[in-house]
C-alpha cells in the first residue's frame, strides 16, 4: 500500500512538472508569436495617419512619392515639381491651420460649414498645391488627386537613417541609427569589461586565498543585484560628468558613458562564469605543467586559459547579451539621439530605450505603437542570435571533452 501511495505521489509530481514546463514553453511561444504579429503589422501599412489625405491638383502629373520625398517636401528641401518629375512649377504646401491665409472667417463660416467646399476650391485653383489634411474635410464633389503613398518595406525600415515616428505629413521609420546605437554601445561595454573580468576570474581562480575569494565572490555576484536604475543613477552623476571633462565635450551623455555602465553591469556575468570555468580545469593538468618547469603564469596562459576558452567565450557573449537588452541605465546616460554613430563620444540611442521612452505616448494599434513593437521583433532577433551562439560555444566545449 505505502509502495502504491509512494508512486502516485511521485506520478503526481511528475505531471505537475510537466504541465509547468508546458505551460511556460507556451507562454513563451505565445508572447513571441504576439511580439512578432504586431510588429509584421507596420509592413502593411502607409506611413500617413489614419484618416489623413495628401492631396495635389488634379492636373498634376505626379501620382506617387516616397516618405522621404514627402518630407523633403514639407522640409522645403524641394521646392519644384520638376525635382520630382511634374511640371517645372513652384510646390505650394498646405495644411489645414493654412486656410486662413486663403479665406476670411466669413467664408468659411461660423461653424466652418464651407471648410470642405473651401480646400476643394483651393486645390482646383493653385495646380502646384500638395495639401495635407483630414478625410473629414473631403467634399463630395472632391476635384483633387489623392497621392499614392507605398507602405513601408522592410528593407527601408531596416536601412532608413532617419527615426521620427510622429512627423507630419509621413511618418519616418529607418531604424539605422537604433541599430547601430544599440551595437556600437553594447560592444563598447564588452571591450571594457572583458579584460577587467578576465582579470578578475584569473585573480580568483588561481591566484586569491580562499579566505579572499569566499568575501570578494559574494560582493562581484552582488553586483547582478542591483537594479539597473541606481546604475543609471552613478552613471549620471559620475561617469558622465567626468567623460564630459576629459574629452571636453559639450554633453557628457555620449555611447562611451553608456559602455562604461553597461561594462559595470556585464562583469558580474563574466567574472563568475569565466572563474567557474578556468576551476574546472583538471588539477593533474595544471600540476604537469608546473612538474615541466612552467611558471605560475605561463600554466595560466598555456594551459588553464585554452582549457577554459569556452566557458569564457560564453561569459562575454552572455555579457553582450545583458548590455544589448538593458533599458533604463542606457536610456538615463547616452543623450538618446536617433542619429547615425561615427564614434562613441556622440550621444546615441538604443533600441530597448526606444522602446522605453516612446511606447507610452504611441496610441494603441497606430503606426507608431507597430514600428515599437518591430523594434522589439530586432531585438529578439538580435538576442536570439547571442544566445545561439552561446549554444554553439558550450557544444563545442562538450565535444572537446568527450
Amino acid at each position: 500500500m505505502k509502495t502504491n501511495f509512494k508512486q502516485l505521489k511521485e506520478k503526481l509530481v511528475e505531471a505537475i512538472l510537466m504541465l509547468s514546463g508546458a505551460a511556460t514553453s507556451i507562454t513563451v511561444v505565445l508572447i513571441v508569436f504576439f511580439l512578432f504579429i504586431e510588429g509584421a503589422g507596420v509592413f502593411n501599412r502607409k506611413p500617413i495617419d489614419d484618416g489623413y489625405l495628401l492631396v495635389v491638383n488634379a492636373t498634376n502629373k505626379v501620382k506617387t512619392l516616397q516618405p522621404s520625398q514627402v518630407k523633403d517636401v514639407f522640409d522645403k528641401k524641394i521646392t519644384n515639381w520638376n525635382q520630382l518629375g511634374g511640371e517645372n512649377r513652384p510646390i505650394v504646401l498646405f495644411t489645414t491651420s493654412d486656410i486662413t491665409q486663403y479665406y476670411t472667417e466669413e467664408e468659411l463660416g461660423a461653424n466652418f460649414e464651407h471648410f470642405p467646399e473651401k480646400i476643394n476650391e483651393l486645390i482646383q485653383k493653385q495646380p502646384g498645391i500638395i495639401a495635407f489634411f483630414s478625410d473629414k474635410y473631403k467634399s463630395d464633389q472632391f476635384v483633387g488627386k489623392e497621392l499614392d503613398i507605398d507602405k513601408i518595406k522592410v528593407w527601408e525600415f531596416l536601412s532608413g537613417e532617419e527615426w521620427f515616428p510622429t512627423a507630419q505629413p509621413i511618418a519616418q521609420m529607418g531604424v539605422k541609427p537604433l541599430i547601430y546605437g544599440t551595437l556600437w554601445v553594447s560592444f563598447g561595454a564588452i571591450l571594457l569589461a572583458l579584460p577587467i573580468g578576465l582579470a578578475a576570474a584569473i585573480y580568483l581562480s588561481e591566484i586569491a586565498q580562499k579566505r579572499t575569494r569566499s568575501l570578494l565572490k559574494p560582493l562581484i555576484e552582488l553586483l547582478a543585484g542591483i537594479p539597473s536604475v541606481v546604475y543609471g543613477f552613478f552613471g549620471l552623476v559620475v561617469i558622465v560628468p567626468l567623460i564630459q571633462e576629459m574629452f571636453n565635450l559639450p554633453v557628457g551623455e555620449t555611447g562611451l558613458a553608456g559602455s562604461v555602465v553597461l561594462a559595470i553591469m556585464a562583469l558580474p556575468t563574466i567574472i563568475t562564469i569565466s572563474e567557474d570555468a578556468m576551476r574546472n580545469t583538471p588539477r593533474a593538468m595544471k600540476e604537469a605543467s608546473l612538474a615541466l618547469g612552467a611558471s605560475k603564469w605561463q600554466t595560466i596562459y598555456k594551459v588553464v586559459m585554452p582549457y577554459s576558452a569556452s566557458g569564457i567565450t560564453a561569459g562575454a557573449i552572455l555579457g553582450i547579451g545583458r548590455a544589448i537588452g538593458e533599458t533604463m541605465a542606457v536610456l538615463m546616460v547616452t543623450g538618446n539621439a536617433a542619429v547615425i554613430p561615427n564614434t562613441l563620444l556622440a550621444p546615441v540611442r538604443t533600441i530597448p530605450a526606444t522602446i522605453a521612452a516612446e511606447l507610452g505616448e504611441a496610441p494603441n494599434g497606430g503606426l507608431h505603437y507597430e514600428a515599437l513593437f518591430a523594434l522589439g521583433c530586432i531585438l529578439f532577433l538580435i538576442t536570439f542570435g547571442i544566445n545561439m551562439l552561446v549554444e554553439l560555444v558550450t557544444n563545442r566545449k562538450a565535444h572537446k571533452k568527450h
